[in-house]
């Protein structure tokens, strides 16, 4: 009986009941014999008594009886079938249990325990019913001896290739199957051999002599024989088909993987290319994802249904090679995918069907691609030899066209693969066409935003600018934040910086509606607090024409509830600036030495929630200091707590380093404080002061008198002469006269007349009057009333501006290009 028998029975049931005890000392003497023991083997006690135990037993399990009695003292027991020999020579076939039974101060005996097991069911099978269980098992069967060559199998193991059951004697895994990874599966025999214990469930995956050109699964348990000494003699092993279960797993985790990986973005040309990723690694060699042009662009595919004779815009979004030598086969990323008419890439667009071939060798002429550099490659160049093609379709529309090859696997494509592969691209074509609609969006948004943002800044003299945008939300690009510059009269410029809560779309329409409102009022040339008065009327009056209900003043004020704008102007003739908050945080300047202050600015509530009316401080700025405007989110936490004394530090520091030039400081700061993806949109500009010398300014007093009029045109006139502008002194004789005139008869006060000399020709009449003039259109019999008219004529622009004390008429000529 083999060890592994022993060992088996051993772990069987055992009633101690139905049992015959008897006592055996040290040197296997009987020296206890009991009634069940003479039932069990007709032996008296007289009979049994006083001999060996191994007289009992049959000759051959006699012999076992040295090596028994040794695992009895090393392993303090046994327990095993044997073969024991009644009185009359016939053989009994009993399970033996062996326990010791030491007695205090006596000398050591072993209870035996012997159960007859002649009645058990199944231990009379024959040699020839065993046989016939693994012979004609449907599961294939095998044994190898100690060094792994094959001595027997079974008929179903055939199945597999490899040769009958003679032809395999002698011969190791790697001879029978050589398309198998027999290196590890004799790895697991080796192990089995040498431990003792199986191996079950083993799977490996590859190519069989049954089957060489397709990849099949199997599963397999290893079992260690050994002798009647327990000395091991071999592995048997069994293997199990599994590639269905196989290959229903490779689905799922395909299927799991291109979830997971395919969509993670809404960029379609990512998208596509994901695709084609993800369809390489375990499915085909070569991919290509090829979409209608029309479809890049974010537009909708035409809806007109393409003929097979037609050659579609294709562009290729995405492809991918499991060999990295095949670059003669791939468009690039953009370029046009071109098929022949009638091709199978064409039909699959036009029918919007699938398309399979198991064989592309028949097909090599009929569906050529063009490959960049003016040649056609054929399939047998390629080293293509299977394909399938899918139309990339969501929402009834065919967006266009997936192509899958295989190369370097020798299994052609099946059913199952293409209902894979259409189950594959059929998800990616949600997200395609997600993107597509994401795109077009964007691109709609993007054009309302740069249509809302400046797209540079004006030119003149007053300040040197840079500015930098920052949105929140990086999908589209679309904030409520803005910036501008606005030219003003009398050389001046007004500086504006404000937002709008909240992100996208709509943040942007209402930022594009704010900064029109600003740059209309700009225009009447208000002071700083009466443009943010009439932008907090307009917002509060938008609000509730949209139904929407304002939160008290202090509730806004405290969480930053409504638009915020910081309006200023500054004047370059006195380096004077005016500013005014509404909800906004109060401007840095950054001194010529560099020094960073910040302006004592009084913060007004935000606009459209009512409250105390709006504060403007005024300021002498140095020549080359620089004014910083920002909106809240440059300093913000992301916890929405109020900008504190840390946040103007950090800004601080950051204004304080050195940059080559104010473009790039004004993108360092913004670098240096605000995350990769900000919590808030962020907008920046930057002013640098620039003063205009006394050289380019001229100005006089002059009496309420009318017979001041010529001598202020003859100074006006030697004025020119020395800026070498004698072309427009006509022109400025003109206006200065009917400035003049016009102020001496319609107003009060003093009579004040400059000329500024900046990219244009500026002349401004100032008096103590508060009416504004107005231009009219006289008939020709009238004698008088053309004044403004005439100056409206000949200027480039003119207007009115009020000013503590009076007002202000000024009118500009362009110096770039003269009046003929």
């Amino acid at each position: 009986m083999g060890t592994h028998e022993d060992q088996h029975v051993a772990g069987q049931p055992f009633d101690v009941a139905d049992a015959a005890p008897l006592l055996v000392d040290a040197q296997g003497v009987v020296t206890s014999w009991t009634r069940n023991a003479q039932r069990l083997l007709a032996y008296t006690a007289a009979e049994a008594v006083g001999t060996k135990v191994s007289g009992l037993l049959s000759t051959e399990d006699a012999a076992r009886a040295p090596e028994l009695a040794e695992r009895c003292r090393r392993d303090g027991g046994w327990a095993g079938l044997l073969t024991a020999r009644r009185k009359d020579g016939q053989p009994v076939r009993v399970m033996v249990q062996i326990t010791p039974a030491v007695e205090p101060g006596g000398a050591p005996h072993w209870l035996v325990l012997l159960s007859d097991m002649s009645g058990a069911r199944g231990w009379d099978m024959s040699r020839a019913v065993l046989e016939q269980m693994v012979t004609g098992s449907p599961v294939g069967i095998a044994i190898v001896d100690a060094d792994l060559r094959c001595v027997w199998s079974n008929e179903a193991l055939e199945r597999f290739g490899g040769g009958s059951a003679r032809e395999r004697l002698g011969r190791r895994l790697a001879e029978i199957q050589p398309g198998i990874d027999s290196e590890g599966i004799e790895t697991q025999m080796r192990r089995v051999l040498a431990t003792g214990r199986p191996v079950v469930g083993y799977e490996h995956v590859g190519q069989v002599r049954s089957t060489p050109h397709r990849e099949t699964a199997h599963m397999m348990s290893f079992t260690r024989l050994d002798d009647d000494r327990g000395h091991p003699m071999g592995v048997y092993y069994t293997v199990v088909d599994i590639t269905d279960r196989h290959r229903a797993r490779q689905r799922l985790a395909l299927l799991d993987r291109a979830g997971e990986q395919i969509g993670r973005s809404l960029d379609i040309v990512r998208t596509a290319q994901e695709l084609a990723d993800v369809a390489v690694q375990d499915f085909a060699d070569l991919v290509s994802v090829d979409l209608l042009a029309s479809v890049l662009r974010g537009a909708e595919p035409e809806p007109e249904p393409l003929d097979e004779s037609d050659r579609a815009p294709l562009r290729r979004a995405g492809h991918q090679s499991a060999d990295a030598g095949l670059p003669e086969a791939v468009v690039g990323i953009g370029e046009p995918a071109s098929y022949l008419a009638g091709s199978p890439p064409i039909r699959c667009l036009a029918t919007g069907r699938s398309w399979r071939e198991e064989e592309l060798a028949p097909l090599a002429r009929e569906w050529a691609t063009d490959i960049p550099g003016g040649r056609e490659a054929t399939f047998l160049e390629l080293g293509l030899h299977s394909a399938m093609i899918v139309p990339v379709r969501a929402r009834g529309v065919t967006m266009g066209i997936t192509t899958f090859f295989r190369r370097r696997r020798q299994e052609p494509f099946d059913e199952d693969d293409l209902s894979l592969a259409e189950d594959l691209v059929s998800r990616a074509a949600v997200c395609v066409d997600n993107a597509r609609r994401y795109t077009r969006e964007r691109d709609a948004a993007l054009v309302l935003q740069r249509s809302l943002l400046p797209h540079r800044l004006p030119e003149q003299d007053a300040v040197e600018v840079a500015a930098c945008y920052r949105p929140a939300d990086e999908l589209t690009g679309l904030g409520g934040d803005w910036y501008d510059l606005i030219p003003l009269s009398g050389a001046r410029v007004a500086l504006v910086v404000g937002e709008v809560p909240g992100h996208g779309i709509h943040a942007a329409a209402a930022m594009g509606r704010l900064r029109t409102a600003v740059g209309t009022l700009a225009a009447l040339d208000l002071p700083p607090e009466e443009v943010l008065a009439r932008l907090d009327d307009l917002v509060a009056r938008a609000a509730r024409e949209e139904g929407v209900r304002p939160e008290p003043p202090a509730a806004a004020h405290r969480k930053a509830v409504g638009p915020g704008c910081v309006y200023a102007v500054y004047d370059p003739v006195d380096g004077q600036c005016t500013m005014a908050a509404a909800g906004h945080p109060a401007p840095a300047v950054v001194l010529p030495d560099g020094t960073v202050d910040f302006v004592d600015l009084p913060q007004g509530p935000p606009l459209g929630v009512g409250g105390p009316p709006f504060e403007a401080v005024e300021l002498a700025l140095a020549e080359g200091s620089t004014l910083v405007l920002h909106t809240d989110g440059l300093l913000a936490h992301g916890d929405d707590g109020p900008v504190d004394g840390r946040d103007r530090d950090r800004l601080r520091r950051a204004l304080r380093r050195p940059a080559p030039s104010l473009d790039l400081r004004c993108r360092a700061v913004v670098d240096a404080l605000v995350p990769a993806r900000p919590h808030d949109d962020v907008a920046l500009l930057m002013a640098r002061t620039g003063l205009l010398g006394a050289d380019r300014v001229a100005d006089w007093d002059l009496p309420a008198d009318p017979a001041v009029v010529a001598d202020a045109r003859k100074e006006a006139a030697r004025q020119l002469a020395e800026w070498a502008l004698d072309e427009l002194a006509f022109t400025t004789e003109l206006v200065v006269s009917e400035l003049v005139t016009n102020a001496i008869r319609h107003s009060v006060g003093p009579i004040r007349l400059r000329l500024i000399r900046d990219r244009s020709l500026i002349c401004e009449v100032s008096d103590g009057g508060a009416t504004a003039p107005h231009m009219h259109h006289p008939r020709t019999t009238d004698e008088g009333g053309r004044g403004l008219l005439l100056v409206s004529q000949f200027t480039e622009r003119w207007g009115t501006r009020f000013v503590p004390g009076g007002k202000v008429i000024w009118a500009e000529q362009s110096l770039t290009d003269p009046p003929t």
